[in-house]
């Protein structure tokens, strides 16, 4: 059986560019109620089975816009923690680990946080759990990092290729999977 991932990222946050935010909870920019109406407005073609969301109130404020009030919470939906960098500007950062996981973010994890891969392991799980469950369609309110992971894992793209034209804020994406 074919089951439909519709992936939504939250839409612009107020913080400055340059700046490790993964796991916060920060606050969304003043353009919100225009980029979730357009957001809601691409999502009214599907019917939805099930909708899931990142615990962090970017995630859960955006579906609750687009009238999805009481999702299944799922941490397996948050961004990539970046640990000690959490709200730190790059420039910033004096971890001498820094350097070695811009060589290698795919297997190198920010001090006190997760790698690219560890991310991808979590969202693998919980697509696991999600076929088994059978659904015909599904919702993820979630971030940036999953709808990368997504196009790795699910549509072939290398994370350099995925990274290079990163999902913009807003962006709904759908995947079949089997």
């Amino acid at each position: 059986m074919t089951m439909k991932i519709v992936l939504i990222r939250h839409t612009s946050v107020n913080v400055a560019r340059g700046i490790c935010y993964g796991h916060s909870d920060v606050d969304l920019a003043s353009s919100f109620p225009e980029e979730a109406a357009a957001v809601k407005s691409a999502l009214s073609a599907y019917k939805f089975d099930k909708v899931y969301c990142s615990p962090l109130s970017r995630c859960r404020r955006l579906a609750a816009a687009c009238g999805h009030e009481s999702p299944v919470i799922d941490s397996r939906l948050l961004e990539m923690n970046f640990g000690e960098w959490e709200m730190m500007r790059y420039d910033d950062i004096t971890d001498p680990r820094l350097q070695e996981w811009f060589d290698d973010y795919i297997n190198v994890a920010p001090t006190g946080g997760e790698s690219f891969m560890n991310q991808q392991a979590r969202f693998l799980n919980l697509l696991e759990e999600l076929k088994e469950k059978g659904d015909n369609c599904v919702a993820l309110f979630t971030h940036c990092g999953i709808l990368v992971q997504a196009l790795v894992t699910l549509r072939g793209m290398t994370p350099q290729e995925a990274f290079a034209n990163p999902p913009a804020y807003g962006t709904v994406m759908e995947i079949n999977i089997d």
